[in-house]
């Protein structure tokens, strides 16, 4: 599953309670075939469903415990007898009970019931456009027991056979091929699918409505990119991408795609990015669908880096599943790991290094706060699996899966991985059996360096003291890094890892528990200890190294390398180890990077600078050196031109944005200009230049923009533009305006998978954060009813962006009071935040403000 990008309340880690263990299901059966044939009423949103279950009893019994969640049962039955049904819809289980036992072996269940299409995007629910209802599914995490009374955990995988009765003008999509299509009464049909192969329950699929895709093929199997009827000319990109992913997936694995299709459908109402329901993923509209003519390269980037994180998982996910959800990073750390590499040899002029380098850098910080978690950490309620979706399971866990590939070698990590899906084909398996696949393909220590990384929480800082020169081996020292100041000493912290460091031009070496050195590589053109930026730690160089590694930084080092330096050089004045003034040097010293991410991190630091640190006074001072200083770099790229090259687009959109939120005169003026024809209809030279404009001019925009704008949000025909527009709604900052985004989000216009998003942004910036939260207090009883499965943390982790002691409490205490599910850990989060900005504040403020006078 993919998260809209999109991410303990201990000293250290939150150990999340394994108190309610009830909710697993006893041991003793084993499922290993249903038949589903089910029967939606699109108007009334309820459905019809007539199940059997095969399987198997490890003893002889009188009552057997399943998955069931508003679910209402007609009939259960085991050949002649008929079950009493008790409900506990705490634990989300059905117990039938049978007047005389079931015997060993073999048993059939045949159930009859009914259930709801819900409105919360998760089960078997209404999506909804303003032509018509369709019913769609979302099971993942625990949410299949909502479409049919199941053994719903990861491990009781079973094979499926599927039938649906719709009205005569829909269809039905789902995991396998259409089999069969038959008349069933007035108006009605019944389509029947092929038997799937043995999987999981949360990654069963069956969708009904109109649909209309686009088709095509690679390494003979059938590919569909679907949608609802008026957005299907938008599915093209989605085909040609997984023409070449698949392809690509095919030759990597070793494995070929186990499904006998691929269909791939965008729903109008979805919670996630995307599902990687087997043979039949699903999608929110904005990541699947893009103008493959007009849409921008960035739209096409996100489109495509879905649609392979969600097709990794056919493999490693779908095929070969977690046993529990404790090792869900083995679904969501790999597929996020593996996206990146078949985009970026697709499409290479796309910078994919820098994306991967600049999330890793989001996720340090993320993993840096003294509340966090290890990798694997138990989860046994449903809030309790929803939260392990995080920026730990997702980016950390696919880092550290980058970094043991480039300690071994791309071509001995692929072997590894092919072995470990080869043993367990069509089965479950733990982090131990992965690891171990790898340690035994290429005879080094991964299962060392993994279990290091995935038992243990935070982030790893690896510091080095300097070499004497002629010296070969060079002094260092590891411990666990803390984005504030106070936790870098913290009682009791005494964690060490076993982590490959791989310097610039040189093999790979390992630091272990004790070591204090390592060898310096003698021909090496400068002295950098995070070659291609995969490793999983921060560094800290000596003076003289880091002023002789910057020297070099542009010609020596790669875009990725610098990101990830600068990152670095963050974290370490965030955690007082230096001045504001001393990063902003170095950001100036930046200004003419040739690549356009570095300088995109650079300025994005200024603007959390100016955001958090800066006084109202130093902010205005801030935007003059900005402008001084970059306004030479804007002008002499020029004009934009057909010629120009994807990093020349984005290198002038990100000076553009800058100097437009420093209020450059020119830039107002000419970014004005550009909003105002970017509602002419006509083609865009430069789209990425066009989106930084259209901000700026809503940032300072009246009500006659915001009409515009609010116009083109309730549009659905273009979910692209749609979506853009929803995100600017809230950059407008006239506190009227904000009132009128405020009561937008929660009025029903907006989709609830979307409205946090325009409470969210609020929340995130300076000028509109206080008039949000009060907003939110004051009328919480519209903002929760929008909430999802996941929606309400993500209000929960907007709310940490303040920093004062008094919105500190304020935060906790009403959360305490109003509570959200499943964002314990994330509440915890932003009470860090907020508690890592005050120390911030107060600590690099004055010295901001001394850089910007030395600066007149």
């Amino acid at each position: 599953m993919s998260l809209c990008r999109t991410l303990f309340a201990a000293a250290l880690v939150l150990t999340i309670s394994t108190a309610l263990e009830g909710q697993r299901l006893p041991g003793g059966v084993h499922p290993e075939h249903y038949s589903l044939s089910l029967t939606p009423d699109l108007k009334a949103a309820t459905f019809a469903g007539d199940e059997t279950i095969d399987l198997t009893l490890d003893a002889a019994s009188t009552s057997i415990t399943l998955n069931a969640a508003e679910i209402e049962f007609l009939s259960v039955t085991s050949g002649s007898q008929t079950a009493s049904v008790s409900l506990d819809p705490a634990q989300e289980q059905a117990t039938f009970t049978f007047p005389q036992a079931l015997p060993a072996g073999k048993n059939t269940l045949a159930i009859r019931y009914t259930g709801i299409l819900n409105d919360k995007l998760r089960g078997f629910y209404l999506s909804k456009t303003k032509v018509r209802n369709y019913a769609v599914t979302q099971f993942e995490a625990t949410d299949a027991r909502r479409a049919f009374p199941s053994f719903d955990e990861p491990a009781l995988k079973a094979t499926y056979d599927i039938a649906l009765t719709v009205d005569a003008g829909d269809t039905v999509i789902s995991n396998t091929n259409q089999i069969a299509d038959t008349a069933a009464g007035a108006g009605k049909h019944t389509l029947r699918f092929a038997t799937t192969p043995k999987m999981s329950t949360y990654l069963v699929a069956f969708l009904v409505g109109d649909f209309k895709c686009s088709s095509g093929k690679a390494d003979g199997v059938p590919i569909r990119a679907c949608s609802t009827p008026d957005k299907v000319q938008y599915t093209k990109f989605a085909v040609e991408s997984a023409e070449y992913i698949l392809h690509y997936y095919d030759d990597y694995f070793g494995i070929k795609y186990p499904m006998p299709k691929l269909d791939m459908i965008a729903l109008p109402d979805f919670e996630a990015g995307a599902m990687e329901n087997f043979g039949c993923i699903t999608y929110r509209e904005t990541d699947l669908l893009v103008d493959s003519k007009t849409g921008s390269t960035n739209s096409k980037k996100e489109v495509a880096g879905v649609v392979a994180h969600e097709m990794a998982h056919q493999w490693f996910g779908d095929m070969v599943t977690m046993q529990w959800w404790n090792n869900l990073w083995l679904n969501e750390g790999f597929a996020t790991w593996m996206a990146f590499k078949p985009v970026e040899k697709w499409h290479p002029e796309w910078q994919i290094s820098q994306d991967r380098a600049s999330e890793l850098d989001s996720t340090f910080n993320y993993d840096s706060q003294p509340t966090t978690r290890t990798i694997r950490a138990d989860a046994n309620t449903p809030d309790e699996i929803n939260e392990m979706f995080d920026g730990i399971a997702y980016g950390k866990a696919g880092a550290v899966l980058g970094m043991v590939e480039n300690y071994l070698g791309e071509e001995v990590f692929r072997q590894g991985v092919h072995n470990y899906l080869a043993a367990h084909l069509y089965g479950n398996a733990t982090a131990e059996d992965f690891w171990g696949a790898q340690t035994a393909t290429s005879h080094k220590p991964v299962d060392t360096i993994m279990e290091s990384f995935v038992e243990q929480p935070g982030v790893p800082l690896v510091s080095f003291s300097g070499k004497d020169k002629g010296s070969v081996s060079v002094s260092v020292a590891q411990s666990r890094f803390f984005l504030t100041p106070t936790r870098t000493t913290m009682a009791g912290i005494d964690q060490i890892w076993t982590i490959p460091v791989c310097f610039k031009d040189s093999a790979c070496q390992l630091l272990t528990p004790g070591k204090t050195a390592l060898t310096v590589p003698e021909k090496a053109p400068v002295f950098f200890a995070n070659a291609a930026d995969r490793g999983y730690f921060r560094t800290a160089y000596s003076a003289d190294e880091f002023s002789a590694i910057l020297a070099k930084a542009e010609t020596a080092l790669t875009p990725a390398e610098r990101i990830g330096l600068l990152g670095d050089r963050w974290a370490l004045m965030r955690a007082g180890e230096s001045s504001v003034g001393d990063f902003l040097n170095l950001v100036l010293s930046l200004k003419k990077d040739s690549d356009s991410s570095v300088l995109e991190n650079a300025l994005g630091h200024v603007n959390f600078i100016d955001m958090r640190i800066a006084s109202d006074e130093d902010r205005v001072r801030l935007a003059k050196v900005v402008r001084e200083q970059f306004a030479p770099a804007y002008a002499a790229l020029g004009q934009p031109s057909v010629q120009d090259t994807y990093n020349r687009q984005e290198l002038r959109a990100a000076l553009f944005a800058a100097l437009g939120a420093a209020k450059d005169p020119t830039i107002l003026v000419e970014a004005l200009k550009l909003t105002e024809q970017s509602f002419t209809k006509k083609k865009e030279m430069d789209p990425s230049l066009t989106d930084a404009a259209i901000l700026i001019s809503a940032a300072n925009g009246d009500a006659e923009l915001y009409e515009k704008v609010l116009a083109l949000s309730k549009d659905e025909r273009d979910p692209v533009l749609q979506s853009d527009s929803l995100d600017t709604l809230p950059r407008f900052r006239d506190p009227a305006l904000v009132a009128r985004t405020l009561d937008y989000a929660v009025s029903g216009q907006v989709r609830n998978q979307s409205s946090w998003i325009l409470l969210s942004i609020l929340l995130n910036q300076r000028e509109t954060r206080d008039q949000a939260w009060t907003y939110i207090q004051n009328n919480w009883d519209k903002v929760h009813a929008q909430f999802t499965a996941s929606s309400g943390s993500r209000i929960v982790s907007a709310a940490g962006s303040f920093c004062s002691e008094k919105s500190r409490d304020e935060v906790s205490n009403f959360f305490a009071s109003h509570h959200v599910d499943g964002a314990e850990r994330t509440l915890a989060k932003s009470i860090d935040s907020i508690n890592a900005c005050i120390q911030l504040r107060e600590t690099q403020e004055p010295k901001l403000h001394e850089w910007l006078d030395e600066q007149r």
